[in-house]
């Protein structure tokens, strides 16, 4: 139907789904959602209305939609296996940043001082990012913001520094969690830390939402107050977001969440978030995710290998991140010379990073698009493989001072032609083509 009345909805639609079929999904906060979730989704809760909580809302005709938010809350907790009598749910935000954004309003005032990641070390802009003296986020607009960072050698965190510098800062609330860093979190030593300042400890597991319900990575419930998480990355949901808290701030939440800072909940979504924690409760699901950890690894080792500065040597989850300094280039063309060859990732800062956001040193990857089509290791090897041959590619091309952008485009297109990153692009669409996107 579609196809007739708005056939150029219908064609940007189509050339995504080939797009999809026929190249390698390597940014570690995309996965493909499984049919039963597009189902949720696409259906007739999209008509429904329904600002406030379920059975405690402000419009009539909620009988089904206040059932169904009431489940999804409740999948949430038992995905997590969590106590009802300690914490609760909360399955409206839009996604992860406004998630956040929530959590700030209900348990702060303007002006008091937050402690998150720092984005160069993999934090989220939503904990806090300013540049260039520039307030970028709501939290450093409303809220006053120190960072605390890696350790400069090994990359990873020094708990006993990183607890010294918040007893020191005594922030409202310390923040973990991000895009970019590949290693498991303590989320024991960072909440201890807080609650020893009398701070709130928040762990946004946006990335390893669907690992730790997998069982394949530490769970941070039992040390924080609250914890949040986007659903689209490992969970394979649709776009959105959770927030779970202990019973006695879960008011607080929902009144930030709405009227605080948004409308009427989107009903497909929360239907097929729970669709997707449904399917997170399974052993199936156990075992993809400790696939794709094992795939990550494997991915890691093999760049590795290469001569590829993987950063902190390698990962505890689906992420690795390349430092690119040691091949005496940035991640910007090498990005977009791997797109050329159907392997799509993104290029991202890296810890102590020497280049600017917009241009700077690293390669983030990631393994759960690659898992859901049932590749391995073997696969991996492949994989990296190619990687490496298309960044050899891009070597001869540095990073002027000026002209960035127009350097970059002409970049570009000589790459779109080069007669090894077009035999690669023939060599991955093959590799796709065993592997489909499952329904």
């Amino acid at each position: 139907m579609l196809k007739q009345k708005d056939r150029e909805i219908h064609n940007i639609i189509k050339a995504e789904a080939k797009r999809l079929n026929e190249t390698l999904m390597m940014i570690p906060s995309e996965n493909y959602a499984p049919s039963l979730v597009h189902e949720a989704v696409g259906s007739i809760l999209i008509n429904k209305y329904s600002e406030g909580q379920p059975f405690r809302r402000y419009y009539q005709g909620m009988t089904n939609v206040d059932q169904l938010e009431d489940l999804v809350e409740k999948r949430v907790l038992d995905t997590f296996k969590l106590d009802p009598a300690k914490w609760q749910a909360n399955v409206q935000p839009y996604s992860g940043s406004p998630a956040n954004a929530a959590i700030f309003m209900a348990l702060l005032n303007p002006g008091d001082l937050i402690m998150p990641m720092y984005l160069k070390d993999g934090g989220h802009i939503s904990h806090g990012w300013s540049f260039k003296g520039k307030n970028l986020a709501f939290s450093s607009k409303f809220f006053k913001v120190e960072f605390y960072h890696v350790d400069e050698k090994t990359l990873v965190f020094d708990y006993a520094k990183v607890a010294k510098e918040i007893k020191k800062a005594k922030p409202k609330i310390v923040v973990s969690g991000g895009t970019a860093y590949p290693r498991d979190i303590n989320h024991k030593a960072l909440g201890q830390a807080a609650h020893a300042v009398g701070a709130y400890y928040l762990a946004d597991i946006s990335h390893e939402a669907g690992l730790i319900a997998g069982g394949v990575m530490a769970s941070p419930f039992k040390y924080a107050d609250v914890v949040m998480f986007t659903t689209h990355k490992t969970l394979r949901g649709p776009r959105g977001a959770v927030i779970v808290a202990k019973s006695e701030l879960i008011k607080q939440i929902d009144m930030a969440v709405f009227p605080g800072l948004q409308g009427g909940p989107h009903n497909h979504t929360i239907a097929g978030i729970g669709v997707a924690l449904k399917i997170a409760s399974t052993k199936s699901f156990a075992k993809y995710a400790g696939q794709i950890v094992k795939n990550a690894q494997a991915l890691a080792f093999e760049l590795e290998k290469q001569g590829f500065d993987v950063v902190t040597g390698g990962t505890d989850k689906h992420l690795v991140l390349l430092d690119l300094r040691n091949k005496g280039i940035s991640g910007n063309i090498p990005a977009i010379a791997l797109e050329h060859a159907g392997i799509v990732c993104n290029f991202n800062t890296v810890p102590y990073d020497t280049g600017s956001p917009l241009y700077p040193s690293g390669l983030r990857l990631g393994t759960p698009g690659l898992t859901t089509r049932k590749m391995k290791e073997k696969e991996m090897k492949i994989i990296a493989k190619w990687i490496g041959e298309v960044v050899n590619e891009t070597l001869d091309y540095k990073l002027p001072e000026k002209g960035r952008k127009e350097y970059v485009q002409a970049a570009s297109t000589k790459l779109a032609k080069n007669k090894t990153i077009l035999k690669i692009r023939k060599e991955v669409k093959a590799l796709c083509k065993k592997f489909a996107i499952p329904k």
